[in-house]
């Protein structure tokens, strides 16, 4: 059948399930599902995906209007570290650029003595240096040698190696010798894949821009061939309706049109995270919540960001796995705790839970698909916290398999069951709180003054225990909380960021200068906009600014107001940048003449605005009855037996509908166990408000 094209789908791709939310433009209604990840070919399960929730709709692919998606193939390339066959392309002299890299190390190696550096991700043999040189300002000193540039395209091209990073000195400052270096290639290896740092960065710091040049372009060709394989089987699904816009959700919050985002492969690389968060960010404000902490649980990881005055953090200083990279993103911290990890015994006989992962073949031993290592989920299944079958029942799951594998597992660690399954349990919950802290604690913020919002398949399932550790005191959970990423893929604009470093010290400042780059910015982001569709009379803009006091490290990024920059902007951005050092490090040199401010970095985004669904609140119930669906044995944390505990169906649970634990609540795609001693209300849009028993929220 034929239908007007009105229906928007976010699909979020994880490492066990697929998650589809469809929105109706015409009637504003969602449909939401899951179908189960294919990880040997992530399009697979995309295309289910889509099939299964316009079949549920009764619709063809006729009525798409739109498709966002959020991927892990990047991601989950860099995580596994599988780059190889990568080249490398320097100055004369700098070949070693990689090995140097910088002499801080990681977190918890305070003593380096212990740290072991990483593998290069250009092993030294294939890096090659060219001759040519700028200075900081981007001037030449001296010419690109050509020469060079072929001998080592013709080098690259004889031993095999099709994709190559180019990372020039100061060719942030002028961009010439990097473009002239490509048309080279073009020339000598027409077969390469190429990544230049001025296109992917235009930001100082040798190292961080070379890096992040180098990971562009490792993941470029995996998901390259991955968009396009999408964008054919859509033109199939669709029966070759062309330019049917497909976005790609990128790590700033943002989407970009498919046929772009391959040219930006680096900006997708925590696309499935940010997508949560931003629907997370959004829940939590339509909810009267403005201070959040997000924490999004799916089948392999956990991950947790913070949400402040309604918008998540963002960050330029990230890393995925081993590699660092300096593109914009927001600020993610993840875990190996999802339902997938597995319990293990380490050599001295101690309880260990991830970070790996059974995935979504074989999973879990309750899936029944030969998985033999207990996980999370089994401990789940096992305590009865949830239900022997997953999303609605279309997968049945295997209890007796899982109880058999925990009794096992109990008998190595010398526990009865219960306790072998809460142990993992409590494991997990800590490992959670832990990078809860982490993106907190350390960054100056006191996790008691957030709420938080849980969401993913596995996400609420050690909610009142997070709880009980961070001591903080309301959760929100979502309706559908185990396809909030999915919903998040339809709230989100399309976004692109660019940068241009340009260090003066703010006494000397040229404001014409900094007012031309800002400019050559702002227009370099509305073209951008142009080719995703965009109409100039709708385009917006924000810009900011990286300061920091001469001679540090490390900048703080503050906003630039909007109009014409002036003397008198530049002085509000200085002062902010003193309000802000204080915030973050708690003091500022506001006033010392002896510290000079410095600007460091200048940049601007632009923003595409689309349709965002409208959520429709209900009206609060007096007295709405509470319906018990069934009762399930349940073992919970501090009982010395399982207590028949009621089980309430979430669709059942009308607005001013309240209760107390314990009660399991259970819904399509995940469930929440609600523990004695904590109480829900459910609010006007039909999010469970979850508080110890007697507080309020």
């Amino acid at each position: 059948m034929s239908e007007a094209s009105h229906i928007r789908i976010g699909i979020d791709t994880g490492g066990t399930f697929t998650d589809v939310v469809a929105f109706d433009r015409s009637s504003g209604t969602m449909v939401t599902t899951k179908t189960p990840s294919t990880p040997s070919n992530p399009a697979d399960g995309f295309l289910e995906g889509i099939a299964k929730v316009l079949g549920m709709m009764g619709l063809d692919g006729d009525a798409i209007d739109a498709v966002s998606h959020g991927t892990t193939v990047a991601t989950n390339q860099l995580l596994e570290g599988k780059v190889e066959n990568l080249g490398f392309i320097t100055n004369v002299g700098y070949e070693s650029l990689l090995e140097i890299a910088r002499q801080s190390v990681p977190d918890g190696y305070g003593n380096s003595y212990f740290w072991v550096k990483p593998e290069r991700i250009v092993p030294r043999h294939l890096v090659r240096g060219v001759g040519g040189r700028l200075n900081v300002h981007g001037e030449e000193i001296e010419p690109l040698d050509e020469e060079s540039v072929r001998e080592a395209a013709r080098w690259f091209r004889k031993h095999g190696i099709d994709t190559l990073g180019v990372s020039l000195l100061h060719s942030y400052a002028n961009p010439e010798h990097e473009q002239r270096l490509r048309e080279i290639l073009a020339e000598e290896h027409p077969e390469a894949v190429v990544s230049v740092s001025s296109e992917v960065l235009r930001e100082y710091r040798e190292y961080e821009r070379s890096m992040t040049t180098l990971v562009d372009a490792a993941v470029k060709p995996k998901l390259s061939r991955y968009i396009e394989s999408i964008k054919s089987r859509l033109d199939d699904f669709t029966q070759g309706r062309q330019n049917l816009p497909f976005y790609v959700m990128k790590s700033n919050g943002g989407v970009l049109s498919a046929d772009e985002v391959v040219h930006q492969p680096i900006t997708t690389v925590l696309s499935g995270p940010a997508a949560g968060a931003l629907g997370a960010a959004l829940i939590s404000r339509i909810a009267g919540f403005d201070r959040v902490l997000t924490l999004d649980g799916g089948g392999t990881s956990t991950d947790v960001s913070v949400v402040i005055d309604g918008e998540p953090t963002l960050t330029t200083e990230g890393s995925v796995g081993a590699f660092p990279t300096k593109i914009p993103m927001i600020d993610v911290v993840t875990v190996g705790a999802g339902g997938g990890s597995i319990a293990w015994l380490s050599p001295d006989g101690t309880l260990k839970v991830g970070p790996h992962s059974a995935g979504a073949d074989p999973g879990p031993v309750c899936y029944g698909n030969g998985g033999t290592d207990v996980t999370i989920t089994d401990a789940h299944v096992f305590l009865g916290r949830i239900p022997p079958h997953l999303l609605g029942g279309e997968i049945p799951l295997d209890v007796d398999g899982a109880r058999n594998a925990i009794e096992t597992l109990a008998k190595e660690v010398g526990l009865t069951p219960e306790k072998c399954a809460t142990g993992i349990l409590e494991i997990s919950a800590w490992h959670q709180a832990n990078a809860l802290r982490q993106i907190t604690v350390k960054r100056g913020l006191d996790v008691r003054d957030f709420a938080l919002n849980t969401f993913g398949g596995s996400g609420s399932l050690l909610l009142c225990r997070l709880m009980d550790i961070l001591g903080i005191e309301t959760v929100v959970v979502p309706l559908n909380p185990g396809n909030l990423s999915a919903f998040g893929l339809l709230t989100v604009d399309v976004r692109n960021d660019y940068v241009q470093t340009q260090i003066t010290l703010h006494e000397s400042l040229d404001v014409d200068a900094v007012s031309a780059a800002f400019e050559e910015l702002s227009a370099r982001a509305a073209e951008a906009l142009r080719v995703e569709g965009f109409d100039a009379d709708v385009h917006q803009f924000s810009r900011t600014a990286d300061l920091r006091y001469f001679g540090q490290a490390f900048e703080v990024r503050v906003p630039v107001g909007d109009g014409p920059f002036t003397a008198e902007i530049a002085h509000e951005v200085a002062e902010a940048f003193h309000a802000e050092h204080r915030a973050l490090y708690g003091y500022d040199f506001k006033g010392d003449p002896d510290q000079q401010v410095e600007w460091v970095n200048l940049r601007a985004t632009g923003i595409g605005p689309i349709q965002r669904p409208e959520l429709t609140p209900e009206p609060l119930q007096s007295d709405p009855e509470l319906i018990t669906s069934s009762t399930r044995a349940v073992f919970f944390d501090g009982q010395d037996e399982r207590i028949d505990t009621p089980v309430h169906w979430r669709l059942d649970l009308a607005p001013g509908t309240t209760f107390t634990g314990p009660a399991i609540v259970e819904e399509f795609g995940s469930t929440i166990p609600i523990h004695p001693g904590f109480a829900v209300r459910v609010d006007e849009y039909r999010n469970l408000i979850v508080t110890r028993e007697g507080a309020h929220a």
